[in-house]
């Protein structure tokens, strides 16, 4: 035989779905601030003063003509492949996590313009951020893609 619904049956419904909600919300919170320092720059006001240079140095870049595509291969390890870029350009590349400080890696290239490179070590799987830096002589060529 079945009790009828009381007001106490509602107000433990209430406090359970309640704590669920409070529970959750503690949770993701702890996740988002152990996650992301939320510095993206340490003196946003240099920063600030910097990115007229900023500027200067992507039209240059651009200039250049030069594409550089960055992809990952099946083992892991991160592959460029380049078009109008002179013959003995040097790669030099660091990978780091979408989010955090941590697990920053300097990438070593091998390879050459014509073939194609290839970093000497795979990146463990997940999500990275890549920055690869063309340096052929004084001309400076710089790229971050999601991988």
């Amino acid at each position: 035989m079945m009790q009828p619904f009381t007001g106490r049956h509602m107000a433990i419904i209430m406090v359970c779905g309640f704590g669920v909600i409070i529970a959750v919300n503690l949770f993701m919170a702890t996740l988002a601030v152990g996650g992301f320092s939320g510095v993206v720059v340490k003196n946003s006001y240099v920063a600030s003063q910097q990115f007229n240079g900023w500027l200067d140095e992507a039209q240059a870049q651009e200039a250049l003509g030069w594409i550089v595509t960055t992809g990952r291969t099946a083992d892991g390890s991160i592959s460029v492949a380049t078009a109008e870029v002179p013959e003995g350009a040097v790669l030099t590349g660091r990978a780091r996590r979408p989010l955090g400080d941590s697990d920053i890696t300097d990438i070593v290239f091998t390879g050459n313009v014509e073939t194609g490179f290839r970093s000497t070590l795979p990146l463990p799987p997940g999500r990275w951020l890549v920055r690869v830096e063309v340096a052929a002589g004084e001309d400076r060529w710089r790229s971050e893609s999601e991988l």
